[in-house]
């Protein structure tokens, strides 16, 4: 009989993220089986838990703390939703954690249960340790639409009085410490003229073309900003960027439409005004296109909506977190990225954050995701040592 093969992680991390992976928490599906998990798992080891519920009672966070204290300590942060297999073309089960060399594949092991894992797998380990600060487990749904779910559980927080001295965000960043994130705003714009038979299309306003407009006053802004706003280093796209992701609207060539509904997103530098460029594009919509429109249909309308908001993390270098993440990972510099995540929603109630976690994002979102995981391990590892220090 062949040896069994011999595991690249701890025997506990293993088996962790094979419980983990199995959980289907797909955005849309429940997270509840995964939150009962580990919630009964952490408080077998003596940890205080409390869950935080959507409006559905479908999805729940969790926030658990090892060691005494609700003031003071760290947060290990990580979102529990996935996103869809839907279409891809997997070599194995997703939803079964697979060992090929020293990658282990499976939905969300990059993205991000590999982190929740090293973190559960480590916490009977801070349980045992006499800990100066508690170390706390934050486990949210819905990050992968919007970063909804973490918002409850933080302002659960900020409505209990419990805080922390910094907060880890475990995103996959190869272990290298992330000290800033764009912010990111999504937004709908829906036009609406007046429909007519082609052959007398003066009597309508296209829906469609007007909201190409827009479209392309937003790609102008876009060009503007990426020739002319100061670039922050550090980041691979230094500066904000505007984009339109879908369109659609019309029914028939022969018809002039009524409707267009288009979505468009806007991923700013932290130090950006996000408003201002919201303002220039509802300027632009009011003042040139809905007023154009109005000259032959007075009921035609421009909506633009907010679907949803992250703001951005920026963390100052000289910031302990910060210095005490590069302890931890073993790594020198810091790292700034273009992707939205949860931290910038914790550094908002004053609790200083960090991106820190195992994966690359190059691996996240895609078929045969996988990751190797023992340099978070040692990362872990080390956190427990330092907060266990006199």
């Amino acid at each position: 009989m062949d040896p069994a093969p011999k595991l690249p992680i701890r025997d506990d991390t293993w088996e962790t993220l094979r419980q983990l992976v199995a959980f289907d928490t797909t955005s849309r599906e429940s997270n509840l089986g995964l939150i009962e998990w580990a919630r009964d798992r952490l408080a077998a080891l003596g940890a205080s838990t409390r869950l935080t519920w959507d409006a559905s009672g479908r999805k729940a966070n969790l926030f658990a703390t090892v060691g005494a204290g609700a003031r003071g300590g760290i947060v290990l942060s990580g979102h529990t939703d996935v996103v869809p297999v839907d279409g891809q073309d997997w070599d194995s089960d997703p939803f079964v954690a697979t060992l090929a060399g020293d990658r282990i594949h499976g939905r969300g092991t990059c993205d991000m249960k590999g982190f929740l894992a090293v973190a559960l797998a480590a916490a009977p380990r801070f349980a045992a340790a006499r800990l100066r600060a508690p170390v706390h487990f934050a486990l949210s749904y819905d990050e992968e639409v919007g970063c909804l779910g973490v918002r409850g559980l933080i302002a659960d927080l900020v409505a209990n009085g419990i805080t922390a001295a910094g907060c880890i965000v475990g995103e996959p960043t190869l272990m290298q410490v992330v000290i800033a994130n764009k912010g990111k705003r999504t937004y709908r714009c829906t036009v609406r003229g007046r429909e007519a038979h082609s052959a007398l299309t003066p009597r309508g306003v296209n829906a469609v073309e007007h909201a190409a407009k827009l479209v392309v006053h937003i790609r102008h802004l876009a060009d503007r900003l990426a020739a002319t706003e100061a670039r922050e280093h550090g980041f691979e796209v230094p500066f904000t960027t505007l984009q339109t992701g879908t369109i659609r609207g019309g029914s028939a060539p022969n018809v002039v439409p009524r409707e267009c509904v288009f979505d468009f997103e806007l991923r700013h530098l932290p130090g950006a005004d996000p408003d201002a460029l919201e303002r220039e594009i509802r300027d632009y919509a009011e003042r040139v296109v809905l007023a154009e429109m109005r000259r032959v249909a007075p009921e035609a309308e421009v909506v633009i909506e907010t679907k949803s908001e992250i703001p951005g993390l920026a963390t100052d270098e000289s910031e302990a977190l910060a210095r005490l993440g590069q302890v931890l990972a073993r790594r020198a510099g810091f790292a700034r990225v273009g992707y939205a995540a949860e931290a910038g929603l914790f550094q908002a109630i004053g609790i200083p954050s960090i991106i820190c976690g195992p994966g690359s994002i190059e691996q996240a979102h895609k078929p045969n995701e996988w990751i190797a995981l023992a340099q978070c391990e040692a990362f872990m590892d080390r956190l427990c040592e330092e907060l266990a220090k006199d």
